[in-house]
């Protein structure tokens, strides 16, 4: 069991927990995800790793209510216990000093995002952080990335914080200023298959992270099998990160909507 230390709304459906787990604490590095169980009977949740605090001994979560297993799981409270959490899993993300980085998030993808940002900015690189979202209620952690980055750009779809636009006008914005050397980008499938359709334009190397399709987490069930590159890739052991010029995207939507009948019950 592990305890569940502290939990706060970023909005109705998405919550962040704090959850113990020093072991996993310690392991972990940018990219990692682990796998949570509500329940004995519980489904397998994947959720990529926010942050880790190594004296506390915890990890941080954010999750988004969506079907009947991460409902039960943000329905739970301050000193409720998980009953598994298991990892650190996946490939870690590569990070080395190339220059300039341009990390692009949306909705909930801002939280796996948060440990990517930090490391690039650790190992000397300047971090520009596009955060985007439909309105301001949904941008999250704006704070946590002003602090461990060198520019936020805030994009919101009605204008209601930051700049009226999608970001890929923020990343682009970016592009057309001042030379870049990497993007990252995660969130909806549909908002990385731009975010890479830009960058492709202006040939610069991209990584996109394909969490939201895993289900498994252990490359058994074939769940999160995408194309990369015209070959047959795992997300939850051969990523979940990937080089985003190389994603199938359109597939990867169309397997994202085969789900969406059993996330409803």
């Amino acid at each position: 069991m592990n305890r569940i230390v502290s939990k706060e709304h970023f909005s109705p459906h998405v919550v962040k927990l704090e959850v113990e787990a020093p072991l996993i604490a310690r392991s972990r590095k940018a990219g990692h995800f682990v796998i949570v169980r509500v329940g004995e009977q519980g489904e397998r949740i994947p959720l990529t790793i926010a942050s880790a605090d190594t004296s506390r001994g915890t990890i941080t979560l954010v999750v988004q209510a969506v079907g009947r297993s991460s409902k039960k799981l943000c329905a739970l409270g301050e000193g409720d216990a998980v009953t598994d959490v298991v990892g650190p899993l996946g490939q870690a993300t590569h990070i080395e000093r190339v220059g300039t980085v341009v990390c692009a998030g949306g909705g909930v993808g801002v939280a796996p995002l948060l440990p990517i940002v930090e490391a690039f900015h650790k190992a000397g690189n300047r971090v520009i952080v596009v955060l985007a979202a439909r309105t301001k209620d949904l941008i999250i952690l704006e704070d946590r990335m002003r602090v461990c980055s060198d520019e936020v750009i805030i994009m919101t779809d009605d204008g209601s914080y930051g700049t009226k636009g999608l970001v890929t006008q923020g990343v682009e914005s970016v592009i057309q200023r001042e030379p870049v050397n990497l993007c990252v980008t995660i969130g909806p499938a549909v908002m990385m298959k731009f975010v890479a359709a830009l960058t492709k334009k202006y040939e610069i190397p991209t990584v996109a992270s394909l969490n939201t399709i895993m289900v498994d987490g252990t490359g058994m069930c074939g769940a999160c099998r995408v194309t990369v590159g015209g070959r047959t890739k795992f997300v939850c052991v051969d990523g979940p990160e990937f080089d985003a010029h190389q994603v199938d995207f359109d597939e990867m939507m169309m397997r994202l909507r085969s789900y969406k009948e059993e996330e409803q019950k």
